[in-house]
């Protein structure tokens, strides 16, 4: 089974798997080295931004305007 698995290798040459992986034993891999620095990760953004667009979100007026995509109670 061939699985593709994105990472960021860093100034040391330690590889950082993206995400998690789980192996039943030992396998080799074949590391390819792209020309581009590492993209940040759509998650990390939102994160990063979560605080500052607390303020609009927590408005009442937020909350009257997306008020008809909560189920009826």
């Amino acid at each position: 089974m061939l699985r593709t698995v994105e990472a960021v290798i860093d100034e040391q040459g330690v590889v950082h798997l993206q995400e998690a992986i789980q192996l039943p034993t030992a396998r080799r891999a074949l590391v390819t080295i792209l020309d581009e620095a590492p993209m940040e990760t759509i998650a990390e953004t939102a994160l990063l931004s979560e605080a500052a667009l607390a303020e609009d979100w927590e408005r009442p007026e937020e909350d009257a305007a997306w008020s008809y995509l909560r189920p009826a109670q």
